[in-house]
């Protein structure tokens, strides 16, 4: 983006100014489509696109599938280290209360509105970091999978 109001820069950290404000133009991260009539649409952020196989995966989009299903009181889609694959999806889910919930059931579930490679292939349980504002926090989940 570039304009009159985009930020000039983050305050006393040159390092992140420069890789976000290149030639006037502020890189947002985000990662967008664009249709024939002239509509962007948002579908995630350029660091939790996940590479699977050679294929994409936009986290947004499988966290927006799976999210209705009725064991899953919170969710996170982000993505593994892998050999062969790449980066291999993984769903962090925080249940709902008196619920259980196994990958199969998850994978089932999410067969209705995903194509396979979308798919988790791995599902951890547990509680999903968030920010004051609401965001989650992906880095610590990513974090705490390599630990």
């Amino acid at each position: 983006m570039r304009g009159e109001s985009m930020m000039k820069g983050y305050w006393r950290m040159p390092e992140a100014t420069a890789e976000t404000v290149r030639d006037g133009w502020v890189h947002t991260g985000d990662l967008a489509r664009i249709d024939g009539d002239g509509y962007i649409t948002l579908v995630d952020r350029l660091k939790d696109l996940i590479i699977t196989g050679g294929a994409n995966v936009y986290s947004a989009e499988v966290e927006s599938a799976l999210a209705a299903h009725p064991s899953i009181g919170d969710l996170a889609v982000i993505g593994r280290k892998h050999e062969e694959y790449g980066e291999v999806v993984v769903a962090v889910v925080d249940l709902a209360p008196g619920t259980t919930l196994t990958l199969d059931e998850l994978r089932e579930f999410g067969r209705r509105h995903l194509s396979g490679y979308k798919l988790p292939r791995e599902l951890t349980i547990g509680t999903i970091p968030r920010n004051p504002s609401g965001k989650i926090l992906k880095n610590q989940l990513r974090a705490a999978l390599d630990a």
